[in-house]
């Protein structure tokens, strides 16, 4: 798992040195070579016949989860475009309290007190950045976290469209990761042309599909068979540290104080959560 966040962490860090892609295309091209990747990796795994049956008969839910990951994808690469690695990351790691608030919502259930405490804390990280941006005239910056915040909330439908539908869930739902490819590259090609991008920009663009999405999409999989699902959001959460700092190191992008005060009040928030979660499933009978 802690390979899987070093794979996913180097996509802000390269998408600082592309040359001539932009926007939409950087999505295309990160989708569709994700979507070349996961077609014969699903198809040797699960047999070329399994994987089309499944492709053909998985119904409403799969097509849902497939839905939500090209919202995914495709917000993440704009976001990039428009405001900084830090602001999108840290954004993107409300996930699980979002997760939380849905699944209340929807499915009724009910929180602990201390993810209430939580999404307070972190609501109060996410509202210093937000207002920084604000007093400060940086609307791109306030644009691209808006945006940003469109992959932690289909994170979350995802995840809870998965319990809402106990049964199915325990079917095969890998291809939503190939159908959210597909989809994220189908419907930024048209918004991509005329295409600018440079050779060098395509390679760079299309090691992101395959090491920082295909890959460690599968791993991640194998890797939540093993762990808790609390094990599994503490060590995700170790992509925002890697890719803040890839970001910093690698194109010099410093976080400025809102970002590093906003960013350790909302991480701050979900370790503590989270641990205190994993303590709870141990200490369980």
């Amino acid at each position: 798992m802690i390979a899987v966040t070093l794979m996913w962490s180097m996509a802000g860090v390269a998408s600082r040195h592309l040359e001539a892609a932009r926007s939409f295309e950087l999505t295309f091209w990160r989708s569709a070579f994700n979507a070349l990747a996961l077609l014969p990796l699903l198809a040797w795994q699960r047999g070329p016949a399994a994987l089309w049956h499944t492709l053909r008969h998985g119904g409403r839910l799969l097509w849902a989860s497939g839905l939500c990951w090209c919202v995914m994808y495709t917000a993440f690469m704009v976001a990039l475009t428009l405001t900084t690695v830090a602001n999108v990351l840290i954004t993107m790691s409300l996930a699980p309290l979002f997760t939380a608030l849905i699944s209340r919502l929807a499915l009724g259930h009910r929180l602990a007190a201390r993810t209430w405490g939580a999404i307070v804390v972190a609501g109060l990280g996410i509202g210093w950045m937000y207002g920084q941006q604000v007093s400060g005239g940086e609307a791109r910056h306030l644009l691209g976290t808006a945006v940003a915040l469109a992959v932690p909330l289909a994170a979350a439908v995802n995840w809870v469209l998965l319990q809402h539908h106990r049964d199915a869930a325990g079917a095969d739902m890998l291809p939503a990761v190939l159908i959210g490819a597909l989809l994220s590259a189908g419907l930024t090609l048209p918004l991509s042309l005329p295409f600018a991008a440079s050779a060098h920009d395509i390679g760079v663009l299309a090691m992101l599909g395959v090491f920082q999405l295909a890959i460690p999409c599968l791993l991640a999989v194998m890797a939540a068979r093993v762990l808790s699902a609390p094990e599994v959001s503490l060590l995700a959460l170790l992509e925002v540290v890697f890719g803040v700092a890839w970001a910093w190191l690698g194109a010099g992008e410093a976080p400025n104080a809102a970002v590093i005060g906003g960013g350790l009040l909302v991480l701050g928030a979900l370790v503590a959560n989270e641990a205190a979660g994993l303590r709870g499933a141990r200490v369980s009978p």
